[in-house]
């Protein structure tokens, strides 16, 4: 992720561009077409999205849109943070209107009855270590003392 500057100093336009700078680059990172598809979401025109991603511009990104930006251009959870840091920064207001970042509810998976207690144990063992490798591998974060 690139650096920015200490949020603290910057005034509100310089924050405004802080997360705008911020958001270009990840649109820069994404497949064609997630532009359109943010446009669309948002039910805006492409003008729209230039507007809200050009640093030139003093216009703010709407609060009621971050969710959707969120979703359509896959944050991974460090781009969120530091974008959304950036955000606050920018509109110290609006922070305490929920914007950090959720947490995930847990997802409980039902394995078979295999019969066996020792099957049954390797099996949960094995769902956990893919479970944990994906996120890991997910969250770009490495591995700590595992190997995939």
């Amino acid at each position: 992720m690139a650096q920015t500057p200490p949020l603290e100093n910057l005034g509100a336009d310089s924050a405004v561009a802080t997360y705008k700078q911020l958001l270009s680059g990840i649109l820069e990172r994404r497949p064609s077409g997630t532009r359109q598809r943010l446009a669309s979401a948002l039910a805006k025109n492409r003008s729209f999205i230039s507007q809200i991603t050009n640093p030139l511009y003093a216009t703010p990104i709407p609060a009621a849109h971050l969710e959707t930006i969120f979703e359509i251009c896959h944050f991974a959870d460090g781009e969120r943070r530091e974008f959304l840091a950036a955000y606050c920064a920018a509109h110290p207001k609006r922070r305490a209107q929920g914007l950090e970042t959720p947490a995930r509810p847990p997802l409980t998976v039902e394995l078979p009855d295999l019969g066996n207690t020792s099957r049954n144990e390797r099996l949960q063992s094995l769902v956990r270590n893919f479970t944990e490798q994906m996120v890991h591998l997910i969250s770009e974060e490495p591995l700590k003392g595992k190997h995939p």
